[in-house]
């Protein structure tokens, strides 16, 4: 059984958790899902220009999980903006409880 997650510190909650290319109904597109947690970590470092280090920091997490959580973000992001998918920013800690 892996290790419950600890709580991540986020302050960059959007108040849109969803978007989707014009011109195409949402029944006619796959989603990917961005995590809370991962939209956080691509906000601090790409649009608040932090290094993951001081990213890290604020979200209470080792540099090493930043630089995963972006990788996995920027491939999803990219992946749909590429392939016409809709992008739902999620946050996990709510399946949780």
């Amino acid at each position: 059984m892996p290790r419950p997650k600890c709580e991540r510190q986020i302050f960059g909650i959007p108040d849109k958790n969803y978007f989707k290319p014009r011109g195409i109904p949402s029944m006619d597109l796959e989603e990917v899902v961005l995590n809370l947690d991962e939209f956080e970590a691509m906000r601090l470092c790409d649009h608040e220009n932090l290094s993951q280090i001081e990213a890290g920091g604020k979200m209470h997490v080792s540099r090493a999980t930043i630089q995963r959580l972006l990788s996995s973000g920027r491939y999803k992001l990219l992946d749909a903006l590429l392939c016409s998918r809709a992008i739902k920013i999620h946050d996990q800690m709510e399946d949780q409880q």
